[in-house]
């Protein structure tokens, strides 16, 4: 594909995880060509889950039909997947799009519209479960291509995954030629990036960390799925992100 007049979209909510939207647009605004809006409800500054805010660069009512939407995750998503307004942008963006992209507990987001029913996407290993409240076939890949449909898993691996985006649209050199301008060639100091790997009882700790969260997670989780006539039951297994 082309890749003149390329529009990317960026939605924003409050308490979104700033990397799950900064990593990917780094590499998403390096593509020649390709122009990224920042999609706030309104133009006010959203506040992300750290504390910090970014400024929309348009907001719903205003923003065109984008070729490329992209969705960040975040503790936020617990509130985001029941509101109305943000799942109905998201539903008839992603309607459109010629590619969606979800990033981490982004993927609840994208699931609460019923884009993903049928599919299978990556989640954050604490959330992937919830996905099949929606119909959708979790995957505990890091990244996962389904159709017009690219997933990753938690946080870092929005920029693996948008690495790939821009390789399966514009071409493999293109995303070779933006990983070495970051120079993104990651080396971890320690092998703890999955639960897979970790010491047990880093995972541990992690999971009893998180476990305040399950809640209210359960909660918007149950009520976004019966919105959309999923299961509405509760689910078995990992804590949340």
């Amino acid at each position: 594909m082309t890749n003149a007049a390329f529009r990317v979209g960026v939605v924003m909510f409050p308490g979104m995880t700033q990397l799950d939207m900064t990593g990917p647009l780094e590499v998403l605004s390096a593509v020649p060509g390709w122009t990224v809006d920042l999609i706030g409800e309104t133009l006010s500054p959203v506040r992300c889950a750290r504390g910090f805010s970014f400024m929309p660069t348009v907001d719903f009512s205003n923003a065109p039909q984008y070729d490329l939407l992209v969705v960040p995750g975040g503790p936020g998503v617990d509130e985001a997947m029941l509101n109305r307004s943000l799942v109905a942008f998201v539903r008839d963006q992603a309607a459109h799009a010629a590619y969606v992209f979800g990033i981490c507990t982004g993927s609840l987001l994208l699931a609460a519209t019923g884009c993903l029913a049928g599919r299978r996407a990556s989640c954050h290993w604490q959330a992937v479960e919830f996905l099949t409240h929606f119909g959708v076939v979790p995957s505990r890949q890091r990244m996962t291509i389904d159709g017009r449909f690219f997933t990753s898993g938690g946080v870092t691996a929005g920029i693996d995954m948008a690495l790939k985006v821009v390789g399966e649209i514009v071409g493999v050199e293109a995303a070779q030629g933006i990983q070495l301008l970051l120079e993104y060639d990651p080396e971890p100091p320690y092998r703890a990036g999955t639960p897979d790997v970790a010491p047990a009882a880093v995972v541990e700790r992690l999971t009893l960390a998180s476990a305040q969260r399950k809640n209210n997670r359960l909660k918007a989780v149950l009520a976004a799925s019966q919105a959309i006539g999923g299961t509405g039951t509760q689910p078995g297994g990992y804590p949340f992100f």
